[in-house]
Parts: C-alpha cells; structure tokens; sequence
C-alpha cells in the first residue's frame, strides 16, 4: 500500500510545481508561498476531522512534537526557496535539483537509520548525480546570464532543505497518526511563511493579487495538500530511501506539462540528463 500512496504523492506533487509556476507569475513568491500554505493547512486539517484523529494531538510525546516542527520549519525554509527560484528560473532546470535532494535524503538516511547503502544504490546515486547536471546544463539568454546564479543557489538550498525535511519527518511520525502529523507540519510552515512575509514588508502586496494568480494559488495548494498526505503516509510505513526516490519521479509529470503550458523544451543534452535521472530512480527501487 505505501507504493501506491508513493505513486501517487508523485503525482500530485508533479502538477503541484506547473500550477504554483502559474500563480505566482507577477507578485512576490514568499506571498504565493505564503497564501498557498493556508490552503494547504485546511486541506490537511479537514482529513484529520474527517478521519477522527484530532484527538491524537494531546497524546504527543515531546520528541514528536519536536521532530515534527523541525521537518515544519525545514519545509517551510525548502518552500521559500524552491517556489522564488521556480520564479526566476526555468522549471526544466529548478526542478530536476529540487529533485536531487533525494541523493542527500539517502545519505542521511544511511547515517541515521542505518538503511542500506550498496551498490545499486551508489549507482543510482551517480546517475541521478549526472542526470542533474546536464539538465541544468542550458545555453544561457542574457536574461539567464543575469539570474543564473540567483535561482541555482535557491534551487540547491531548496533541495538540502528538502533532505532534512524527510529525515526528520521519518522521526516525527513513528508515533503519530501521518494525517494528524502532516497538519502539525503544516501549521508551522504557515507560521514560518507568514513570518517572512512580514518581515520583508510584502503584505501590503497581498491587496493586489489577481484572479488568475488566486486560482492557480489555490489550485497548487490543493495538489500540495494531497502529495502530502501521500507522502507521509508512505514515509509512515514504507523505507524513507525507496519512498523518497519514487516521489522525485514527480519530475516526468512536471516536465511534460512544462512543455504544453509553458513552451520549455528539452535538449538533447537535457533530455539524456532527464534518462539518467529516471533510470537513477528506478534502479533504487530494486530489492
């Protein structure tokens, strides 16, 4: 059952990073980030009623409670950055880093819960590795040239922010109900985002956000929501180094809608890039 809400958080995850490259076109991506996050909180929030597991939250231990608002605050620091990079960068290229969290995600996961680290993981490793560089590997335009160090530094943040976030996740919900602990989560990455919006003086922005931007915001909200409660639920059950990876595989939904809506096609060299770093991910699900 955990391969199929692995799947599926890949899934909606994919179509998460299209609709949120929609929404926040024209404003501030700590705002985006920020209102998504609300829509993201009730989503979650609604599950926990809806399943009957609300009550959970006064049997917590001080551990959980602790490791779930550290994967909270890793969360929200990997959303800020990852979502101003989609911003300024192409999806094609912030994305596949994004993704590459996954090579650190195992490593830690060898350190701290002992998961095996062989051959074929190494393996996988490596072509993942090599998969994300000739993908980010595009001929700059003078726009490019100008920002190009700009998004490739908040796309890597975003992916170490990332790696943390699933290891310390992986903690955090062994005692607790995946719904129930993905709402906590939530709640401090809302707190966390709201913080830094009013911290560098956007909010007086949010009086100015269009339909268009609402909707695609709300939309992307909706989608996170639901490739949470897939994720965690899977990381809940199954092994963080086999669920991580399947999720990353959110990168073929991403780059094939990338290409209706937005117009970004890869080259050749990216397209080998794209192979490498599926067939990194494939290979890690073999046991």
């Amino acid at each position: 059952m955990w391969l199929l809400f692995a799947f599926l958080s890949a899934l909606f995850a994919g179509l998460t990073a299209i609709l949120a490259k929609c929404g926040i076109e024209n404003m501030d991506s700590n705002v985006a980030t920020a209102i998504r996050t609300i829509v993201v909180l009730i989503f979650s929030w609604v599950l926990v009623f809806v399943m009957g597991v609300q009550n959970g939250i006064f049997h917590l231990s001080g551990k959980t409670i602790t490791f779930l608002v550290l994967s909270g605050a890793a969360t929200g620091a990997s959303w800020l950055c990852y979502f101003h990079a989609l911003q300024i960068g192409d999806v094609n290229r912030v994305t596949p880093i994004d993704k590459s969290s996954t090579i650190l995600t195992m490593i830690l996961a060898f350190l701290f819960f002992g998961e095996t680290v062989g051959a074929v993981q190494i393996c996988a490793m490596v072509l993942m590795g090599a998969g994300t560089y000739l993908m980010i590997q595009k001929k700059e335009t003078e726009t490019g040239k100008k920002t190009k160090k700009t998004w490739l530094l908040y796309a890597l943040l975003s992916a170490v922010f990332a790696s943390l976030t699933s290891i310390l996740a992986k903690v955090g919900m062994q005692d607790v109900d995946s719904n129930l602990g993905t709402a906590i989560r939530t709640a401090v990455v809302l707190v966390m985002a709201w913080v830094v919006v009013f911290a560098t003086g956007k909010q007086k922005t949010i009086h100015g956000i269009g339909r268009k931007n609402g909707v695609f915001l709300v939309l992307s909200g909706v989608a996170t929501g639901a490739s949470w409660l897939c994720y965690f639920r899977a990381l809940q059950i199954g092994p963080a180094s086999v669920v991580v990876p399947i999720d990353k595989l959110s990168i073929l939904v991403t780059i094939f809608f990338s290409y209706f809506v937005f117009g970004e096609k890869l080259t050749k060299k990216s397209g080998v890039g794209l192979v490498l770093l599926v067939a990194g991910t494939l290979l890690l699900l073999k046991k």
